[in-house]
């Protein structure tokens, strides 16, 4: 009796993924993105929850997905950044002396801008990761940056820059 090779597509499709052999009652059977039946729902969203998504592998997709995943990692490290400097700025962060008058006066509103930087490019990462994710899933990606990613980063750049050159102007002048 001649037996059918199983390939790897169907020993994922009817089995869950276990990383390390760990069972684990949160993962499901994975979503093949090559397979959908509703071309309406969205990739991320689609039920089950917290299924691994996979890819077939054609050109270069893997390494286009994981360039993706670096990017909205970068955009999560610059928030981190801007949220910390707005909490040292609220803070009046000083190590050898005491902060003057108008630095007081000015921590909280630039800390307060740090801050809403910092959810900007939280939610621009994350927006931008959700609809290139969904694009691999349509086959239809294109990997470029546009006109907000561009206004927020001379946005973030100018705060950061006038920021900077306030701080200095009110050292100069003690």
């Amino acid at each position: 009796m001649s037996t059918v090779p199983i390939t790897d597509e169907e020993i994922f499709a009817h089995h869950p993924y276990r990383p390390f052999g760990v069972p684990n009652r949160l993962t499901s059977k994975p979503i093949f993105l090559n397979q959908r039946e509703n071309t309406s729902s969205t990739t991320l969203f689609r039920l089950p929850f917290l299924a691994p998504l996979l890819f077939h592998n054609e050109q270069s997709d893997v390494r286009d997905h994981c360039a993706n995943e670096r990017t909205f990692l970068s955009w999560l490290r610059l928030a981190t950044y801007l949220a910390i400097v707005g909490v040292a700025l609220v803070i009046s962060f000083h190590l050898k002396s005491k902060p003057t008058d108008l630095e007081r006066r000015a921590s909280l509103p630039l800390g307060l801008l740090f801050w809403a930087l910092s959810l900007g490019c939280l939610v621009s990462g994350a927006g931008r990761y959700c609809l290139t994710v969904e694009r691999y899933g349509r086959r239809t990606a294109l990997v470029q940056s546009g006109w907000r990613t561009q206004a927020l980063f001379t946005v973030v750049a100018t705060a950061i820059v006038a920021t900077c050159v306030f701080l200095l102007s009110v050292e100069a002048k003690e």
